[in-house]
This record gives structure tokens, C-alpha cells and sequence, in this order.
């Protein structure tokens, strides 16, 4: 098969893959990867190579850009010291315990050990994010968690972009120490700058489709220019991301468009990540001696088993020093010791270590063994502790879906009552239809004329709204709307529809929408509903008096 062929088969098995996870409640990453793995082992598979720039920018950017925009500013603060010790202490750690296992071990020089150090030193955060959505745990771990394989990939590339330098070269001197120490300073300097510029220009964009395409450029340039200023082009990325996120205001229409892409687009270049490493797989496999073959594999169980260690003993070391700093204080500790061992179970590897395994030279002594390694160390990652994260979660006592549901539900009852409160010195008859809507929603959650006023309300809205759309298909099926407004009026009603309170999950929205209005005869005229998946749970308010704010 070629390329283009394995990827679109590739791509309908994770189509199919994603949706046993959601099923089986289980990480799409972990499911892909063993997908990757099978893809080595297929028959005629070919071997496709990239240019080591092209990987790292093709597939980390994009992935990063993601995940940091959804990490705000403010939490990084809060937990700078955590993500400090994580990001850089842990990454550090690693890399230099797997650098002495593999000079050891594989007779690799320390340098080129160094740089495999560095490879799989990093959890991952397309990875964590992933696996980290599905599951309820504490709000300061997740917090940490997703933090940490944000700037841990920074420290890794530096790591990784310095040793390959020594391996070179001979020799770190000084210019290039300089260089180094420059790189993350000069890459958040640049990120920050890049948001700057991004603001003024996405309001040029704003609700078109150049406005998504525009993120994708921009985020691709920052990556780039900071790779030929010489700087951490991974913190150029993440701090775009951040600060876009905390000064760009954006539509609503562009923000649900953004996050719809994005999500896309990241599930995309995984497929692709893992499909072109199991095909490098193939060829190395296929290519080793058995002998060679056999300590390969001994060598990277090792590297495994030393990455999973190391990070017990970086978490489980950190919680402990700051519960005994924070006894001797007279203060509870920060972290339980179940949550520094859930941490510990959280360093799944992924996208950052395959791409940089693809960047080494083709020349990199025991390239093939590295790459072999590197690749173990993403399955066994990703497969045993991804499949095993949430048995553990609730074996720690740590699920908090339930404690999770009530928050959620609490959240939505505080959103409803500033919704009120805004309209509290309002007259006339928008002000009263508008308070009309919010004390319904604020009935329903909080539980005031029982669960049957949300399943009323619920039923009435869907069937207008299917009611509506309708109408919409009989005026295009009479010849009385172009496409273009066909679109726009079926935007507004799926907008629509999308603000009505939900009540459960989306076949029950469905199944409500096809009760209240039946499907028309045409099969052109059929419809399904768009309601998001949400698990709303109500329960008692929570209390809340409006307060003016200050002119």
C-alpha cells in the first residue's frame, strides 16, 4: 500500500477505535498506539521519512498550541513550583538516568545516550489531555498534570537540540552554552510578541474561515522563526497560545468552529505520528539481525522500566519533602500521597517522543535501537498505564465523577444566577421574556417544581426547534432559499437549539427531538440533533444574593 493509502486505512480504524473508547471509557491514545503498532506488522507497508524540521514542526506545534491555549495563565502561577520541579527537574532526571543506562547498557556514547535521554524524557500533552478528559481526579492534580507536559517539552528539546550539538560538535562552548541559556527567555519573548500581533489581526478575520486557517499559520511562523532565531520554539508556541487566549476575545461562532478544527486536526497528526513510526518500525525489525534484534528489545525494556521508576521517585520524593515542610508548619499538606502516586501513573509519553525519535540524523549511532525505544516507551506507556489510569483512579479513591456531577451543577446554577442578576433593574417585555428563560433554567437546576419542569421545558423547546427546521427543509425543497441562506437560517437554528438547558446525553436529546416532531416523508428532509454530550446533574442551590458591581 502506499502512504496515502495506509493512512486512510489507518484513519478508519481510529474512527472506529475512538468510538470504543467513548464506549468502554477508554484513552483513544492508548488504543491508537497499539494501532500503530499493528500497522508494523502489516504486509507491504512502506517506509516513509521526513525531514527532522518538518516532523517536530508538523506535529508538535499544532498539538501544543492546542493544549496551552486551554491552560490559563493565572493557573501556571498558582502552580509554578510544581511545574517547575515536574517540568525541569523531572525531564532532567530522566534523561540523565536513561544517558547512563545507555551508556552502560547499549555502549552508546553519553552524548547520543543523553540525546535518547531527552527523547523519552517528556509525558505528553495531546497524551495527557486525552486521557485525562475522560476521568474525574482533583482539580490541583489535573491542574499540575496538564501543566507540566506543557514546559517539560521545552526542557526536553533544549535537552535534546544540546546533546546532539555535543555529539557533533565534540563540545558545548561557549557560544552555543549562550545560545542555550538564551533560547527560553528569547522563545517566550517571541510568543508573547506573536499573540500581540495575532490580536490585531484576527479582528480582521474574525467569522470566516481565515480566521482557523490564520491560527494554523501563525502558530506554524512562531515554531519556525523561533527555529531560525535559535530559540525554544516550543515556549514561543506555548506562550502565544496563553496569552491569545487570555487578551483575544473571539466569537462565539469562532470559538465553536476553533475547538472543532483544532480537536480535529490534533486526532489527525496522532493517526499520522503513529501510523509513520509503525512503518519505521518495520524496517528496522525487518532489517536487524536476531542477535541485535534481542538486546534491543532487553535495552528498551530497561529504558522503560527506568522512565516509569524515575517518575515515581520525582513525584512521590516532592510530595513527601513538601507534606513534612508543610507539618512542621502546622498546615495540611498540598497533596495527599495517592494523588503523587496517580501523578506518578500520569507519564504517558507520545507525540513529542515520536517526533523527536524522527528528527535524529540518519547517521545517529544505533539510530535504529534509539528509534526501536523510543517507540517501547510510547506502547508501554500509553498501553499499560493509559488502560490502567482509571482501575487505579478508583482504587486510590480518587474518582470524583460523582463529587464532579454536583460541582458542575452547582457552576451552571452561579452562571444562571448572574444571568438574573443582570436583568434585575430591566423592564419591559424583552427583559421579562429574557428573566422568563433564565428562571426556568434556574428552576430546573435547582430543583424547585421537581425534575419534570426541566423535561417540559426540555420537550417544548426540541420539538419548536425541530418544528423550525422543518419549515427550513420545505422552503428548500420548494426552490425558496439558495444555499447561502439555506446555511445561515440552519446555523441559527442549530444555535438554537444548542442553548436550550440539557438534560442527559445526546441520543436521549435525539430520541426527545424525533418524539416531539416525526421526520418528514422526504429523506431529504431529515434531521438529527447537535445537542452537546453533557452529564448535568441538579440538586439544592447554592446561594447567591446579586451584587451591583461599582460604576
Amino acid at each position: 500500500m502506499s502512504f496515502f493509502e495506509s493512512l486512510l486505512v489507518l484513519s478508519l480504524v481510529a474512527i472506529l477505535l475512538l468510538q470504543v473508547s467513548r464506549r468502554l471509557s477508554l484513552p483513544y491514545p492508548s488504543l491508537l498506539a497499539m494501532a500503530g503498532a499493528a500497522a508494523a506488522l502489516v504486509p507491504g507497508t512502506p517506509y516513509v521519512s521526513l525531514e527532522p524540521e518538518t516532523a517536530l514542526a508538523l506535529f508538535i506545534a499544532p498539538a501544543l498550541m492546542d493544549a496551552a491555549f486551554d491552560f490559563p495563565v493565572r493557573t501556571a502561577r498558582r502552580f509554578w513550583l510544581p511545574l517547575l520541579v515536574f517540568a525541569i527537574g523531572g525531564v532532567i532526571v530522566t534523561a540523565f538516568a536513561v544517558a547512563l543506562a545507555g551508556s552502560w547498557l547499549a555502549g552508546l556514547p553519553f552524548a547520543a545516550a543523553l540525546v535518547l535521554g531527552a527523547i523519552v524524557a517528556p509525558p505528553d500533552a495531546a497524551a495527557a489531555t486525552a486521557i485525562l478528559s475522560g476521568v474525574a481526579i482533583p482539580r490541583s492534580t489535573d491542574a499540575v498534570l496538564r501543566g507540566e507536559s506543557l514546559f517539560n517539552d521545552a526542557a526536553a528539546l533544549l535537552i535534546f537540540a544540546a546533546a546532539l550539538a555535543v555529539h557533533s560538535t565534540g563540545n558545548l562552548g561557549v557560544t552555543v552554552g549562550l545560545h542555550f541559556a538564551l533560547a527560553a527567555p528569547g522563545g517566550i519573548l517571541l510568543g508573547i510578541l506573536a499573540a500581540f500581533v495575532g490580536k490585531h489581526l484576527s479582528g480582521f478575520v474574525s467569522g470566516t474561515l481565515g480566521g482557523n486557517l490564520l491560527q494554523f499559520v501563525q502558530t506554524y511562523l512562531v515554531w519556525i522563526l523561533a527555529e531560525h532565531l535559535g530559540l525554544s520554539a516550543v515556549l514561543a508556541v506555548v506562550a502565544s497560545a496563553m496569552a491569545m487566549a487570555s487578551s483575544v476575545a473571539t466569537s462565539a461562532r469562532m470559538r465553536v468552529q476553533s475547538y472543532a478544527v483544532w480537536s480535529a486536526v490534533v486526532f489527525v497528526l496522532n493517526i499520522m505520528a503513529f501510523l509513520l513510526m509503525g512503518m519505521q518500525i518495520r524496517g528496522i525489525v525487518a532489517g536487524m539481525p536476531e542477535g541485535q534484534l534481542g538486546q534491543a528489545c532487553t535495552f528498551a525494556a530497561f529504558v522503560v522500566a527506568i522512565v516509569v521508576l524515575v517518575r515515581f521517585a520525582v513525584c512521590i520524593g516532592y510530595n513527601r519533602i513538601l507534606a513534612r515542610l508543610a507539618r512542621r508548619r502546622g498546615r495540611k499538606e498540598p497533596a495527599t500521597i495517592k494523588q503523587a502516586v496517580l501523578a506518578s501513573w500520569c507519564g504517558m509519553r507520545g507525540l513529542l517522543t515520536l517526533a523527536t525519535a524522527f528528527a535524529l540524523p540518519s547517521d545517529f549511532p544505533e539510530r535504529d535501537t534509539v528509534v526501536l525505544t523510543a517507540f517501547a516507551v510510547v506502547l508501554a506507556t500509553l498501553v499499560i498505564q493509559g488502560l490502567t489510569l482509571s482501575p487505579l483512579i478508583r482504587w486510590l479513591g480518587l474518582d470524583g465523577r460523582a463529587t464532579a456531577a454536583e460541582e458542575l451543577r452547582a457552576r451552571r446554577a452561579q452562571i444562571t444566577e448572574a444571568g438574573i442578576c443582570a436583568l434585575e433593574d430591566q423592564t419591559g417585555p424583552e427583559a421579562e421574556l429574557l428573566r422568563s428563560k433564565f428562571l426556568i433554567e434556574q428552576k430546573a437546576l435547582f430543583n424547585v417544581e421537581g425534575p419534570s419542569s426541566l423535561e417540559t421545558y426540555r420537550k417544548l423547546a426540541l420539538g419548536s426547534i425541530a418544528a423550525q427546521r422543518m419549515e427550513l427543509e420545505r422552503l428548500r425543497a420548494e426552490n425558496e432559499l439558495n444555499v447561502d441562506e439555506y446555511n445561515l437560517l440552519l446555523e441559527e437554528i442549530d444555535w438554537r437549539e444548542l442553548s436550550v438547558l440539557p438534560l442527559g446525553s445526546e441520543p436521549q436529546a435525539e430520541k426527545e427531538i424525533n418524539e416531539s416532531c416525526p421526520p418528514m416523508s422526504d429523506p431529504k428532509a431529515r434531521f438529527s440533533s447537535s445537542s452537546p454530550n453533557w452529564n448535568a446533574s441538579f440538586g439544592p442551590p447554592r446561594s447567591k444574593s446579586c451584587a451591583k458591581s461599582p460604576a
